[in-house]
């Protein structure tokens, strides 16, 4: 179970964009419990009602226009659901940079007809299944009709004020989401697919009916609703912005310093926030990450991949980045009959030490190991530059860092999940280079193996210090045998 916690995450609905806080769900007492950055509103009841004077409260959460506004409203405001948070002191001193969402916190409830539309690539398929996820979540923070009942509120015979969702996420094509790309794959993920298109065109405006009319767009009476800025706006802005990469996710969270810095990851342990409206003990809920492996060394903003991931989605060719001990570099990577085959020539990645050169070496006719695929062409004359996403992203030396902190003793809190990424990108190299070794040190019965099959089960539960250490040294060797297969160009 993750540390309590404090995430910005940013929702966009009906053409406009708000920010808020999200406290992912943590345990105490036994139980788990998550919040949201809202509160507890009179509302006055139906003038059709028997006593139409006798006014009624519904949860909301509060959204700003701003990550600004966001932090100013943190900074003077106490009445609200995460005032009682163990990290909230923190957080009230945060500046609008911390509290600024990243990619994997923004949820576009407006484009989930643009991502049914899609095939069901994995990247499809995440962005629905993260949309989905905290939509649930939403739901079962602002729902107050089962409240004298111990269950999940989205059960199936629980009352709620939440009708469409509920429905939305009991429909299997909808809960296979979770199973990944793999559920949409063959002529039957073909027809569950089609199945989830079609739920989502009967139920998803009136989810988003029912959960827009618990969503606070004055932030707490503090910003005028007129102030938030369309999608096109949001885009052009965030465009607009430096790219700056911390070191740190935009993530606070909860550590044993009683002293700790309002700069720093780390504040005192827990208490249990107070039990406001957006706040609910969810029976199976899912934990947010407290740490991560972060550290490109190629900077480009998120609009800027997002616009360069639309031409090499479509390509089926993808910008991987490769980072490694002695350098890091890009290539490129596609799957021939789901077996990864890379830029590069018999058995060896070419890595590049920028975009540019990358693509100036595509656009060039020098042979390699994706020149006969059909999309090549496409490739070599476009001027798009290679630039990779997040999931493309695989820093094996990093993780050979990390895994030696937390054998060590340091390090914090690392969750299991810091393997899965790093490991996936080695296996894809160890596959395309035939590299036996690698296969067989990931394999399931090898002590690295085992720690990848606890992180899959249990991505968030903590890596202790002997896990760390049985597995440092098999890593290294992976790390070895994949640089064996590296040509830095």
């Amino acid at each position: 179970m993750a540390r309590p916690s404090i995430v910005p995450i940013a929702l966009t609905l009906d053409d406009r964009t708000g920010y808020t806080l999200w406290a992912p769900p943590w345990e105490e007492d036994g139980e788990e419990w998550q919040a949201f950055l809202g509160s507890t509103v009179d509302v006055r009841a139906d003038l059709n009602d028997d006593d139409p004077d006798a006014p009624d409260s519904k949860a909301v959460v509060h959204l700003f226009p701003s990550p600004a506004a966001l932090a100013a409203f943190c900074r003077t405001s106490t009445d609200h659901d995460l005032s009682d948070h163990p990290v909230w002191p923190v957080v009230a001193g945060l500046d609008a940079a911390d509290l600024t969402p990243d990619e994997d916190h923004r949820f576009d409830l407006d484009g989930v007809y643009d991502v049914v539309a899609e095939n069901p690539d994995r990247w499809a398929v995440d962005e629905l299944a993260a949309l989905v996820d905290m939509v649930g979540r939403l739901a079962e923070c602002c729902d107050t009709a089962g409240d004298d009942d111990e269950d999940d509120l989205l059960a199936e015979d629980d009352e709620t004020v939440f009708e469409s969702v509920a429905d939305l996420v009991s429909r299997p094509e909808v809960a296979a989401l979770g199973l990944g790309v793999e559920a949409y794959v063959g002529r039957e993920g073909e027809d569950a697919w089609a199945r989830l298109g079609t739920t989502v065109d009967e139920l998803w405006e009136d989810v988003v009916e029912e959960l827009d009319d618990h969503l606070d767009w004055t932030g707490g009476g503090s910003v005028d609703p007129d102030s938030y800025p369309s999608a096109a706006e949001e885009a052009e802005a965030r465009a607009a912005e430096p790219d700056e990469d911390d070191d740190e996710d935009d993530i606070v969270d909860a550590d044993e310093d009683d002293d700790a810095d309002a700069d720093e990851v780390g504040v005192p342990a827990v208490r249990r926030p107070a039990a406001g409206s957006t706040a609910v003990a969810p029976a199976e809920a899912a934990t947010a990450g407290t740490a991560s492996i972060q550290g490109t060394r190629f900077t480009a903003t998120p609009a800027a991949v997002a616009a360069a991931q639309e031409f090499w989605e479509a390509v089926g060719i993808l910008p991987v980045e490769l980072v490694l001990p002695d350098g890091a570099g890009l290539t490129l990577r596609c799957y021939v009959q789901d077996r990864a085959r890379f830029l590069g020539r018999e058995g060896k990645v070419f890595l590049f030490p920028s975009p540019v050169e990358l693509a100036r070496f595509c656009a060039g006719d020098e042979a390699h190991d994706l020149t006969d695929i059909a999309s090549w062409p496409e490739v070599a004359d476009t001027d798009v530059l290679p630039l990779p996403g997040e999931e493309d992203r695989y820093d094996l030396a990093e993780l050979a860092e990390v895994l030696g902190e937390v054998a060590g003793g340091g390090g914090g809190l690392v969750p299991q999940r810091v393997l899965l990424q790093p490991a996936d990108g080695a296996r894809d190299v160890a596959e395309y280079a035939g590299l036996t070794p690698v296969e067989a040190l990931l394999g399931g019965t090898s002590p690295l193996g085992r720690a990848l099959g606890r992180s899959e089960a249990d991505p968030e539960a903590p890596m202790h210090p002997q896990d760390a250490g049985a597995v440092a040294g098999p890593w290294s060797e992976v790390v070895t045998a994949v640089r064996s297969a590296v040509v830095y160009r």
